[in-house]
């Protein structure tokens, strides 16, 4: 038995009470109701920025009334301190999702970007330490790799980060360290890997690839890529990214607080082969797509060329062993993006 099938297995027999913030989001949805089914009691916070209501009303419609009534949502800004700590109240576990994503995003808007990433987070350590929460987890960025070129990527081992957002997750983790020596405070940092899968807007300027490029296709829109398409990436689905966050919340091993982990699959795909791994799985529904091609345009300002993890850091200390690859996520995935679009 995997140690998340045993983690699974015992938050069933013991519930305990834990924090999603941004919980209106794609992973913090996701988070959501893997929670619930596992009938853990759930406290949400989110304030709409980049969260949806229509989220949460999936969630409720996936689990049964007696899980939905677990959960407990607080409409709030982690820009507040006070919205944090009456999110914090009497919780055992923090999973801190909420921030601003996207590399484009924050060289267009360094402040706001700042503002929910550094302030908002400090507010979540803060609000989490005096309510004396067992853990804090919350989620990291690969971004943080910044231009070492160095592959696969290594916690240890970092370069210089080529965008304000990336900034900001490097000083999350610099918080969350100084947290962990100055007041005993116990964090675990996620660092994500381009995560795809349910509940992921498709939608909007900063939308992530595997959305976007599956709308466009399904629309018989054009797909950019940006450069010449051997650009890679560690593609991770969400069932990992989940697998990952309750593992780390709960792993009793002696080492395992206090550190940041890659989440990832340790798989590099470059987006030629992304796009040709979606055609060929939407195809059999879009006869369309038989001799569809990309568009390529100039590669984007702040990203880095390549990306692979080393996950031997996650599997030895939290048991994190990755469910799906990003064939498998794609296929698990594909029904839902098509009822999505079909639903807007």
């Amino acid at each position: 038995m995997t140690a998340y099938a045993q983690l699974r297995s015992l938050l069933l027999a013991s519930p305990k009470t834990w924090l999603v913030s941004g919980v209106a989001g794609f992973i913090g949805s996701n988070l959501l109701e893997t929670l619930l089914k596992l009938g853990q009691n759930v406290v949400g916070l989110d304030n709409f920025a980049t969260g949806h209501r229509h989220n949460l009303k999936q969630i409720q419609d996936a689990v049964t009334p007696e899980q939905w009534a677990r959960f407990r949502f607080i409409e709030g800004d982690i820009r507040v301190l006070d919205d944090c700590r009456v999110a914090c109240a009497g919780v055992d576990y923090v999973l801190h999702q909420a921030a601003l994503g996207s590399v484009p995003r924050s060289l267009e808007d360094p402040i706001t970007t700042n503002g929910a990433n550094i302030d908002g987070f400090l507010n979540m350590l803060v609000a989490a330490r005096d309510a004396k929460v067992t853990r804090f987890v919350y989620a990291a960025s690969s971004s943080t790799y910044g231009d070492h070129p160095g592959l696969p990527k290594l916690e240890d081992v970092i370069g210089k980060p080529l965008s304000p957002y990336a900034v900001t997750k490097l000083v999350n983790e610099q918080y969350a360290e100084v947290f962990s020596r100055a007041y005993g405070f116990k964090t675990i940092g996620l660092r994500y890997f381009n995560i795809f899968g349910a509940h992921q807007d498709p939608e909007g300027a900063y939308a992530a690839v595997v959305p976007k490029w599956t709308a466009a296709m399904i629309e018989n829109q054009p797909v950019f890529i940006n450069g010449d398409g051997e650009t890679s990436r560690d593609f991770c689905y969400i069932a990992n990214t989940v697998q990952a966050n309750l593992l780390a919340a709960t792993a009793q091993h002696p080492d395992a607080a206090n550190q940041v982990y890659n989440v990832a699959v340790g798989d590099r795909t470059t987006l030629n082969d992304l796009f040709e791994a979606i055609r060929s799985t939407l195809e059999p529904r879009f006869p369309h797509l038989k001799d569809y091609k990309p568009s390529y345009r100039d590669f984007r300002a702040g990203d880095v060329r390549h990306s692979l993890a080393d996950i031997t850091k996650a599997k030895t200390l939290l048991g994190y062993a990755p469910s799906h690859r990003i064939k498998d996520g794609l296929l698990e995935a594909m029904d839902w993006y098509v009822a999505d679009l079909a639903g807007r």
